[in-house]
């Protein structure tokens, strides 16, 4: 009989050992699974808001539109109770300008929703890839770029904007260029009675990781440090800013459970950090993403509710949802938005 040597001793324990790791994570996949879809199942019990965003498309600053058109536009936003409209008007150049052809229809915009939408507030959609290792376009680090973008916010106030919303990326919680924009901006809204909004990745799930994070994995490239606020971060950004909106989409996780999970665990967790100090807006998607099977609005709209649910107390400031975009909501959606989103009481008397 031929004997076993020491080698095949330490295959079969590896084996073994790869076996049993393999079947723990397994197990451990299952159970998240699992969980996720009986944790799915009730229906939440809280319903939406009257404070909601809209990400518009840059047309409605860049190019005519006739009346009937901006008519439409304002029932469709009453209808669905729409407070703020994110109008693209950027993005900016380099030097921190926009040039003026790029939204001679602002004026007409602003007059329109005046008549058609009195009361929804206009915001200005201003931003640009940062700058970040010596990749991007706009370099926030320059004291004189961001005096033109200062410039150039104060010109869209001038047309009647009623506000300014930023949304540069990548934004990463160590950037005190941003936090230094933010404050002159707050400086100039506020001196002219307006609004500083911000989009925001969703926050990280573990801050403590964000030493090893920026020590080990770069910011540019394929594989690189995500952009998220930290805790410390987004309480800073919520204290000079009127409104915060988290791009909460893009989940990329397989299953409606899961990716309900997902928008409902930061509805929650955004809402407790930053819900008393400003306007919290938690993005919910109408365009295709990747894992379109798992990833639409019913289930934001689904989770962000849940989310609202496991709130101890509601928040001291408004919140709703922000729909990414104007561009990409069909009817049905919108229907779907009305039904399961605004309060009993407006989806009675909005239809």
């Amino acid at each position: 009989m031929e004997r076993k040597g020491p080698v095949a001793g330490v295959v079969r324990g590896v084996l073994r050992w790869t076996g049993w790791t393999a079947a723990y994570l397994l197990g451990l996949v299952a159970i998240v699974f699992a969980g996720a879809w009986v944790w799915w199942q009730p229906e939440p019990q809280a319903r939406g808001t009257e404070t909601n965003a809209l990400w518009a498309r840059h047309q409605w600053v860049g190019e005519p539109h006739s009346d009937a058109e901006y008519r439409a536009f304002g029932d469709l936003l009453k209808r669905n109770r729409i407070s703020d409209v994110f109008f693209h008007a950027g993005p900016f150049e380099a030097d921190g300008t926009v040039p003026a052809s790029k939204y001679r229809y602002a004026r007409q915009l602003i007059e329109a929703m005046h008549e058609y939408a009195p009361g929804v507030r206009s915001q200005a959609y201003l931003g640009q890839i940062r700058i970040v290792e010596g990749e991007g376009v706009i370099e926030l680090d320059d004291p004189a770029v961001r005096e033109r973008v200062l410039k150039t916010d104060a010109a869209f106030l001038d047309l009647g904007f009623d506000g300014i919303h930023y949304d540069f990326e990548p934004i990463y919680p160590d950037d005190r260029a941003f936090l230094t924009l933010m404050d002159r901006t707050r400086e100039l809204t506020r001196s002219r009675g307006k609004l500083l909004s911000v989009a925001l990745e969703q926050p990280t799930l573990f801050d403590a990781l964000q030493p090893v994070y920026k020590a080990l994995i770069p910011r540019t490239g394929p594989v690189h440090y995500p952009p998220r606020p930290t805790k410390d971060f987004l309480r800073a950004i919520a204290d000079r800013a009127d409104q915060v909106a988290i791009m909460t989409y893009d989940v990329s996780l397989p299953t409606r459970s899961l990716a309900g999970w997902h928008f409902a665990r930061h509805t929650r967790a955004t809402l407790e950090l930053i819900g008393d100090r400003t306007t919290v807006f938690m993005g919910v998607p109408t365009y295709r993403p990747l894992l379109e099977w798992a990833e639409d609005l019913p289930v934001a709209l689904r989770g962000v509710r849940r989310g609202v649910d496991q709130l101890e107390r509601p928040p001291k400031r408004p919140y709703g949802v922000g729909v990414y975009a104007d561009w990409t909501t069909r009817q049905d959606e919108w229907a779907r938005y009305r039904s399961t989103w605004l309060p009993r009481t407006t989806e009675s008397a909005g239809g």
